[in-house]
């Protein structure tokens, strides 16, 4: 690695986290701590995706929140079709085509599917185009498709795939 990259949040964290775990702070393990977290920050680095840049903030927030939403609503809604009439559920596997082109754009949008429950990211294609989603009740296949696409895809595609 020829460059140092201090990452000063990450670092701060850790040296927070290894405070609170040994529960003093005393000079030797504020030292201790820090020498651990700049090691550690030193020893992710090669891991760490490379600094990108967010294109809208604003809408960063409000995708977050309508995202956090989702996963609330969703969870009530699968309680209700498990808790209701589990043997009308009606599971289905759709592909999903990808306008996302970014990595960690598209294994946002997996992330975002598998954490609403009853869907499930199955499967991203080998050429990044297409991305298999199970879904719990599925009454419509492409309407599915049109939502995931409509609700994650645009606003991320937005937020992480700008020009710099």
């Amino acid at each position: 690695m020829s460059r140092w990259h201090f990452r000063p949040v990450l670092s701060s964290t850790l040296l927070v986290l290894w405070l609170l775990l040994v529960n003093s702070t005393s000079p030797g393990q504020i030292v201790l701590g820090g020498s651990f977290a700049v090691v550690i920050s030193w020893w992710v680095e090669p891991f760490w995706p490379p600094h990108r840049r967010t294109c809208r903030v604003r809408r960063l927030v409000g995708f977050a929140g309508l995202v956090l939403a989702d996963i609330v609503r969703a969870n009530f809604r699968v309680a209700a079709l498990i808790l209701g009439a589990p043997e009308r559920l009606r599971p289905a596997f759709v592909e999903v085509p990808l306008d996302l082109t970014d990595e960690l754009a598209i294994a946002t949008l997996a992330s975002i599917i598998s954490l609403a429950p009853g869907t499930v990211s199955a499967r991203v294609s080998a050429d990044r185009r297409k991305i298999l989603v199970h879904g719990l009740d599925v009454a419509d296949g492409p309407a599915l498709v049109a939502e995931l696409k409509e609700r994650y895809e645009a606003p991320l595609k937005e937020i992480l795939e700008c020009s710099i």
